[in-house]
């Protein structure tokens, strides 16, 4: 069996019972990083000493970088004689972390394999926050470069649901920043270090929320919850709607192909001319 087991997001104790006995008692364990495995396995012997087995564990790395070449690699008749894990450094395997492809071999070459339950900053920040509706878009981390991330918040802001982001200590700055020039009335909620000791809270407007993220300590990982957008959908847009506002030719090429089917750049010509 071909276990994917989350490991706890901050909390040692958020570990289940079940997920517990299966990474003390696994031999082969999958990980995104070796060394965050085993310090991981290391403090769960220590926390709970009783759960405690002596077997030698071989940890394999897979991670976004060499994951093709890894499953490229496996040999199916591993996977059908023993019990085997996959855990990524925090979290749910496979969301917003490695382990798609892992899912995908074993389904290609029926390999039993099981979604054990367990810790998702998704679902938590989503549930902290407050935010009616029953509907929400996890949309996971935005890219590194600021065009394409304004590309995406335009898209996804529109969307009559809540919104969960991930973002980094490193941009989350960034983050409020682009929230408060595109949506400075939207109301964003925003937990950091989730489960752990410093876990801390925000919610306020996206211009207010800039101003707060100035003077704090960003430090740690971040889930990010939009409200969703009120606007009510009106007529359906047609070319005429978009061609005289006045956006980046890319970003207006990007509208037209959407709402047309011609490609973006058959649009970005015809805006050229």
């Amino acid at each position: 069996m071909l276990y994917f087991i989350p490991t706890p997001i901050g909390n040692l104790e958020d570990v289940t019972l079940r997920s517990l006995r299966l990474l003390l008692s696994i031999q082969t364990i999958f990980c995104e990083d070796t060394r965050v495995a085993k310090k991981l396995i290391r403090l769960l012997k220590e926390r709970f000493s009783s759960f405690e087995n002596d077997i030698e564990q071989r940890f394999i790395p897979l991670h976004s970088h060499n994951e093709q070449d890894i499953i490229n690699s496996l040999n199916i008749n591993d996977f059908l004689s023993s019990d085997i894990a996959y855990i990524s450094d925090a979290g749910m395997p496979c969301i917003s972390d490695p382990g798609t492809l892992l899912v995908q071999f074993a389904q290609k070459n029926g390999i039993p394999y099981e979604i054990l339950p367990g810790a998702n900053a998704a679902l938590l920040a989503l549930a902290a926050s407050g935010f009616a509706g029953k509907n929400f878009y996890f949309h996971g981390f935005l890219p590194h470069k600021k065009e394409a991330r304004m590309d995406e918040l335009r898209e996804i802001l529109p969307l009559e649901c809540n919104i969960v982001l991930y973002e980094s200590t490193h941009r989350i700055l960034q983050l409020s920043c682009e929230l408060a020039e595109l949506a400075p009335q939207r109301v964003i909620y925003l937990i950091k270090e989730a489960t752990k000791m410093y876990e801390t809270h925000y919610k306020c407007t996206a211009s207010e929320l800039m101003q707060q993220l100035k003077k704090a300590n960003l430090n740690g990982e971040w889930a990010v919850v939009i409200e969703k957008s009120e606007q009510k959908k009106g007529g359906i847009l047609n070319e005429s709607d978009i061609l005289p506002l006045l956006l980046p030719p890319k970003q207006k090429a990007k509208l037209l192909a959407k709402l047309t089917g011609k490609s973006v750049k058959e649009w970005y010509d015809i805006l050229g001319k």
